[in-house]
């Protein structure tokens, strides 16, 4: 638990200089005065991840939170942006680049338990095709939806994805303003290998501080799980389940999708401290999702291979 005792070492000992009862002219005010506080939208809830191609109607819903330095005292509006990515190699690209699809007003949020801003985004698959103008023909199963969030201020500031460090993704702000759905198909049957990687070499931290959950895979409504081992121990999936053998800094671990299966969708649960990537090859080798170091914020893959 090295890396946990070092942070609050490193708490504990900004905590004790920012409440010290010395002359203000401390370096540490010199370090923070002038600085100015952005604004983040928080992830509370994925309540619907992908699409289904049979159902215009299926949807991806998001449930998020606005915070800013006067505690969403500044919201004024959050935009919600579209990209469309063609996934269905038959020598025409339908993907289409981003588009504004709407603008959600502070007025439509309303107060969460935090006594922050907040509200459901929710986008159907007929408004995706309708805001791309795609026809049947144009869309096909394993093709990718974009999502982006824009949170305007009313001073004029204005943060999206490009604002949102790893820490921003990670476990406790889960603002990563950006998220991505599949149009989801019955799946391609056989093994899926999951190649896995760790900078700091002590094995995955997750959503747990000293383990956490592995990758999740819903088949039919049967969860598989594969992830590294931690080296620490806190109860969880990854520090005392049947985990991928690792050397801290790499393993691989497969997943088995029987024939005949109707559906199978994807769901990362994070990255604690900004460590974790891995790849996702399908039964036919091809790799159909990577995710770098840093980057894997909590929610669905969007990994897709469609059955012949």
């Amino acid at each position: 638990m090295k890396k946990i005792i070092n942070k609050l070492l490193i708490i504990a000992l900004v905590f004790s200089t920012v409440m010290s009862c010395k002359d203000p002219s401390n370096v540490i005010y010199d370090v923070f005065d002038g600085i100015s506080y952005g604004a983040i939208l928080r992830t509370l809830e994925v309540t619907s991840a992908n699409y289904n191609i049979s159902d215009l109607n299926s949807k991806f819903e998001v449930v998020i939170e606005e915070q800013d330095e006067e505690y969403g005292g500044l919201l004024s509006s959050v935009n919600v942006y579209l990209t469309y990515i063609d996934k269905y190699d038959d020598g025409v690209d339908n993907s289409k680049a981003e588009t504004l699809l709407k603008s959600i007003a502070s007025s439509e949020f309303t107060t969460s338990a935090n006594k922050l801003p907040s509200t459901t985004v929710s986008i159907t698959l007929a408004e995706v095709f309708s805001a791309f103008n795609l026809t049947d023909g144009q869309y096909n199963a394993g093709d990718l939806v974009g999502f982006r969030l824009e949170v305007i201020l009313t001073d004029g500031r204005s943060f999206s994805a490009d604002d949102a460090s790893g820490s921003l993704q990670g476990s406790y702000f889960k603002s990563p303003f950006a998220y991505t759905a599949a149009i989801l198909c019955k799946p391609y049957p056989g093994d899926y290998r999951i190649v896995m990687h760790d900078t700091y070499g002590d094995g995955w931290q997750t959503n747990g501080g000293n383990g956490g959950d592995g990758i999740q895979v819903t088949v039919d409504g049967v969860v598989m799980e594969v992830g590294m081992c931690s080296a620490y121990d806190d109860g969880s999936f990854l520090a005392t389940g049947d985990c991928a053998p690792n050397d801290g800094y790499d393993a691989e671990g497969i997943i088995t999708i029987p024939e005949g299966s109707e559906d199978a969708s994807w769901y990362f649960p994070g990255d604690a401290y900004g460590e974790i990537s891995f790849e996702i090859y399908g039964p036919t080798g091809d790799l159909l999702w990577a995710v770098g170091v840093g980057e894997g914020g909590e929610g669905s893959l969007p990994v897709v291979l469609c059955a012949p």
